[in-house]
């Protein structure tokens, strides 16, 4: 009973390992316009890959609640947690950003002979996560609340792209795939999670709305955000989690 919990963290990391494997599936269709410019389309499995990006982020909540239920919690289960964290919402979301650099500069003149150069910045990502990750786990005062964000977090976030630019939500498409929106994103998620700003967690420690404020608002923003946005709310959401963070720091803690 007592390795239940480390079989769940196992297939969070074999999901990660599915989704780099189909993020980084080839497929796509190159063509050329009237002008000589070339185009592409995204690589058809990136989306599946992000799918599978979301069922470790299931199973990566379902570890620590089956870990509780059975009271099987371990020094082992942690570490493995973390690892397969690494694979799953770092490897794989910078194999995302690989792609998105990669396909924004195919569609730019002479694109095909870029340098790999200019697509290494994605591996920024799950370096930043990595560290993230490691000083989560040599510090103990993080059970309420964070420093930085958590490397799931941000790793959705990642996931979200291939997704929004599928349905191109308010013709987005040309923003995301422009390469300094994709450096942009980079940077900042990578700063935000090896940063040490004060963000909340989403545990409850009790039952009172005073002790739970910033939480549940969010929750609601979050339900409207998806009704209303569908896909295009998860980077809304993220952004208005870091906004209640920061905005209620003294209930974070």
């Amino acid at each position: 009973m007592k390795q239940i919990p480390n079989l769940f963290t196992l297939l969070n990391l074999v999901f990660g390992c599915l989704a780099i494997i189909l993020i980084l599936q080839t497929g796509e269709t190159i063509v050329s316009n009237e002008e000589g410019t070339w185009l592409a389309q995204l690589p058809e499995k990136i989306w599946w890959g992000a799918v599978c990006i979301g069922m470790a982020a299931i199973v990566d909540f379902l570890d620590g609640f089956v870990a509780r239920l059975f009271k099987a919690t371990s020094a082992i289960g942690r570490e493995l947690d973390s690892l397969a964290d690494v694979v799953s919402f770092g490897v794989a979301p910078g194999m995302i950003f690989y792609q998105l650099l990669r396909i924004s500069y195919i569609g730019e003149e002479s694109g095909l002979d870029t340098s790999i150069w200019a697509l290494l910045p994605a591996l920024i990502f799950p370096c930043a996560g990595a560290y993230r990750l490691a000083r989560f786990n040599t510090d103990d005062s993080q059970q309420y609340g964070f420093k930085g964000v958590p490397i799931p977090a941000a790793g959705l976030v990642v996931a979200s792209l291939p997704i929004i630019l599928l349905y191109n939500y308010y013709d987005l498409n040309h923003i995301l795939l422009n390469k300094w929106t994709l450096y942009a994103m980079i940077l900042v998620l990578s700063y935000l999670m090896v940063s040490t700003l004060p963000l909340m967690a989403l545990k409850f420690k009790d039952l009172s709305v005073k002790n739970n404020l910033p939480k549940i608002i969010l929750l609601l923003l979050a339900v409207i955000a998806a009704l209303l946005l569908k896909w295009l709310a998860v980077p809304v959401v993220f952004i208005l989690y870091i906004a209640l963070s920061l905005l209620f720091k003294n209930k974070t803690a």
